[in-house]
């Protein structure tokens, strides 16, 4: 027989760092960006067309960017199974909840109420970002109501797919970038699609990952069904044999 020998501690801890590590890079272009604007907006830089909605009215501005920056960061975090396991989850998640919160209703409301200029926009975008923001604020109050009442794949699943929404703008500089270096400057019905493109990819990512962990949470439990199948076969094997030595225990007797 040959018995294989368990990965090292040490590699398990460091594979386990690859996704948060990838959804930080991931999440670093829109939160350097966040952060010229930020910056922006507190030296007094000079207003253009593209700006101006952010200098009339900086509260939303600042409340998406705060909001998801600690949502994409602290998120990322979450997927890291050793911190799952640890009380670590459990006390960031109070911020990542309403930080995502913030980060969707704070664009739901940009989208409502900026008026966007037609380099950041395309045919039925607006309609896109007022759908993906509502979803995304109703999966993390579904993931939060799964958790009060101790629903983990639930919780776990729901906020997979919020985060997904939200990491949408670091994979459209992905999408963007490779249709520029091969194609050039996108149409704005092109726009529009390369955007979409970018959510779609990562909502995609999230369902591979849900059901793998569906299916790997499957498993354990079908070796413990089956563990306690036979268990409760051998007791009832063991009782049937005791049964019937009492039985020709009972008969010998009467006999003599």
């Amino acid at each position: 027989m040959t018995i294989t020998a368990a990965p090292p501690r040490t590699s398990r801890r460091r594979t386990e760092w690859l996704a948060p590590a990838g959804l930080i890079a991931l999440s670093l272009v829109p939160m350097i960006a966040g952060a010229s604007r930020l910056t922006q907006l507190t030296t007094g830089a000079t207003v253009t067309e593209d700006n101006a909605r952010f200098f009339d009215s900086p509260v939303p501005v600042v409340v998406h960017i705060v909001g998801s920056s600690l949502f994409l960061l602290l998120g990322a975090l979450q997927f890291a199974p050793s911190l799952r396991r640890r009380r670590w989850h459990r006390t960031s998640g109070r911020i990542v909840a309403p930080a995502g919160l913030a980060s969707a209703l704070s664009a739901l409301w940009m989208t409502l109420f900026y008026d966007l200029p037609a380099s950041v926009t395309g045919p039925g975008l607006s309609a896109i970002r007022i759908v993906l923001a509502v979803a995304m604020a109703a999966a993390i109050v579904y993931a939060f109501l799964a958790i009060r009442r101790g629903d983990v794949p639930t919780h776990s699943a729901w906020m997979t797919r919020a985060y997904a929404i939200g990491l949408g703008a670091g994979t459209q500089v992905l999408t963007f970038l490779a249709f520029t270096l091969l194609i050039g400057t996108p149409s704005p019905v092109m726009h529009t699609v390369l955007m979409a493109a970018g959510w779609a990819l990562n909502l995609a990512v999230a369902e591979v990952v849900i059901r793998r962990r569906a299916r790997a949470g499957a498993r354990p439990a079908s070796r413990g069904a089956a563990a306690s199948r036979g268990a409760a076969a051998s007791r009832g094997a063991a009782a049937s044999r005791g049964a019937a030595a009492s039985r020709g225990a009972a008969a010998s007797a009467h006999l003599s």
